[in-house]
C-alpha cells in the first residue's frame, strides 16, 4: 500500500491542485531570452543504491560539495525504498551518507541543513516510532554526524506534535531547529488536522510553537520557515485563508502569536504556495505559488512569483504561462546581492520544467529549459556559490532508470 506522503505527492504530480478561487495586483509577465549559460549534469542518480527522485534542494559547503536527500533508494521496507542522504563533490562523485529504513525515518522530502562542524539535520515524512495515528511512524527529525551516524532527535506521534513534515529545517545561531508539519496539532490526529510550527532546541526539547486551526489562519504547511534577526518566523500554508482555501503567508512572533500577512484567492494573485518565503533587507517577502496567475496550463492556471511588502501589499512579479517560461513552481526562491531572484518550475518549458531568473525590473529569463538528459521536473530550491554558479536537482530524467523514467540529476549552471 502506498504511504500517505507518497500518495499525496503522486497526486500532485498527476493532477492540478485546484480550488475555485481578487486582489488588485501588478503583473509583469515579460520574459526575455537568457544570456549564454553553461549547463552541466554533475551526477545522474541510478536507483536503489545511489538514490533516485531528489525532491529537495541542496546545501553547499566551502569545498563545492553539495548535500541533499532522495525520496527513493536506500533500504527497502514495506515493498518500497525509503530514501537516503547523499553528497556529490565538485568532480561529480556521489557518496551515500545514510540509507533510511523505517525506525530512523522514511521518505525525506526535505533537504538538510549543515552546521559549522559538518553535522546534517533534516526531516522525514514518515517512519520513526510507531503510534496509534501512524503505525509506520509520522516522521522524524534527524541528525547525521560526520561519521555518518544517524540520531533520531524527534519522532512525531501525529497528534499534538503534528506529523508528516515535508519542510526543510532552519537552524539559528544557538543551534535550535525550526520546521513545520503538514497535519496534526492540538488534539487532531494525522492525517487529519491542520499542521504545526515546531521548535527543537539544542538539548533535544521539542515544543509546538503554533497549531493551525484550518480557517483564516491557514492550514497544511509544507514549506520551511524564514527567521528574521528579531526571531520572527515567516512561512506559508497550502490551504486555509479566505473562502477559496488557497493558502496564506503568515508570521509567527517570538511569543507564538500568528499574524496572517496575506491570503491567496487563486486568482491573478496566485494560490496554493508549496514553497516558503525569503526576505530582503527592506523587509519585503518573496515567494511562489503553484497555481493562480493569468496563464493557462492544461486546464489550470500556471502559478506566479510574488512580492509582499511590509504593509501586506502583494505585487505579482511574474505570472507563468507554461511555455517557454515554465509552470507550477514548487521551490523557494533565492536572491543574490544584486536583487536578482532565481528559482525552478516543476512543469512548463519544453517538457520538463525550467530554471529561471527574475531581475530587479521584474523581467524573467529562462536560464535552462529542462528535460531528458538534463533531468526533468525540478522540485527543490537552487543554491548559489560565491562566484554565481547555481546548483539544483531534478526529480526525473537523466541517464538512470527508475520505474519507467529517469532517476533525476544534480546539475550546475555557470553564468
Amino acid at each position: 500500500m502506498m504511504s500517505p506522503h507518497r500518495s499525496l505527492i503522486s497526486g500532485m504530480r498527476l493532477r492540478a491542485l485546484s480550488l475555485a478561487l481578487a486582489f488588485a495586483v501588478a503583473l509583469v509577465p515579460a520574459t526575455q531570452a537568457a544570456q549564454a549559460q553553461t549547463f552541466s549534469v554533475l551526477y545522474d542518480f541510478k536507483g536503489p543504491q545511489s538514490g533516485g527522485s531528489p525532491v529537495a534542494g541542496l546545501v553547499l559547503d566551502a569545498a563545492g560539495t553539495v548535500y541533499g536527500t532522495t525520496v527513493f533508494g536506500g533500504h527497502r521496507t514495506h515493498f518500497q525504498y525509503d530514501g537516503l542522504v547523499f553528497k556529490v563533490d565538485s568532480q561529480g562523485h556521489e557518496t551515500v551518507l545514510h540509507r533510511f529504513g523505517g525506525p530512523d525515518g522514511i521518505g525525506p522530502y526535505a533537504g538538510v541543513v549543515r552546521d559549522a562542524a559538518g553535522n546534517l539535520y533534516g526531516t522525514t515524512t514518515s517512519g520513526g516510532k510507531p503510534s496509534k495515528a501512524c503505525p509506520a511512524g509520522c516522521g522524524t527529525v534527524f541528525k547525521l554526524n560526520k561519521a555518518r551516524k544517524e540520531t533520531v532527535l524527534h519522532s512525531f506521534n501525529g497528534v499534538g506534535d503534528g506529523g508528516y513534515p515535508y519542510s526543510d529545517l532552519i537552524r539559528d545561531s544557538d543551534g535550535n531547529l525550526y520546521g513545520t508539519t503538514y497535519c496534526g496539532g492540538k488534539t487532531e490526529v494525522c492525517p487529519q488536522g491542520h499542521g504545526t510550527v515546531f521548535k527543537l532546541d539544542k538539548k533535544g526539547r521539542f515544543a509546538v510553537l503554533y497549531s493551525f486551526a484550518g480557517g483564516k489562519d491557514g492550514s497544511q504547511p509544507t514549506a520551511g520557515l524564514y527567521r528574521d534577526a528579531a526571531g520572527n518566523l515567516y512561512g506559508t500554508t497550502t490551504n486555509g485563508g479566505d473562502a477559496s482555501q488557497s493558502g496564506t503567508v503568515f508570521m509567527l512572533d517570538t511569543t507564538g502569536k500568528e499574524t496572517v500577512l496575506y491570503r491567496f484567492s487563486n486568482g491573478a494573485d496566485g494560490g496554493i504556495p508549496w514553497a516558503g518565503v525569503i526576505q530582503d533587507a527592506a523587509g519585503n517577502l518573496y515567494g511562489t505559488t503553484t497555481t493562480g496567475g493569468v496563464g493557462a496550463c492544461d486546464g489550470r492556471t500556471c502559478g506566479v512569483v510574488f512580492k509582499l511588502d511590509p504593509k501586506g501589499n502583494e505585487i505579482v512579479l511574474h505570472a507563468f504561462t507554461g511555455n517557454p517560461d515554465g509552470a507550477d513552481p514548487r521551490a523557494a526562491l533565492i536572491q543574490d546581492a544584486a536583487g536578482n531572484l532565481f528559482g525552478t518550475t516543476h512543469g512548463g518549458g519544453i517538457n520538463g520544467g525550467t530554471v529561471f531568473k527574475i531581475d530587479a525590473n521584474g523581467i524573467e529569463s529562462v536560464l535552462r529549459a529542462l528535460g531528458d538528459r538534463d533531468g526533468a521536473f525540478p522540485w527543490g530550491h537552487l543554491v548559489q556559490d560565491s562566484v554565481g554558479n547555481l546548483y539544483g536537482t531534478t526529480t526525473d530524467g537523466g541517464m538512470g532508470s527508475c520505474g519507467g523514467g529517469g532517476c533525476g540529476t544534480v546539475f550546475k549552471i555557470t553564468p
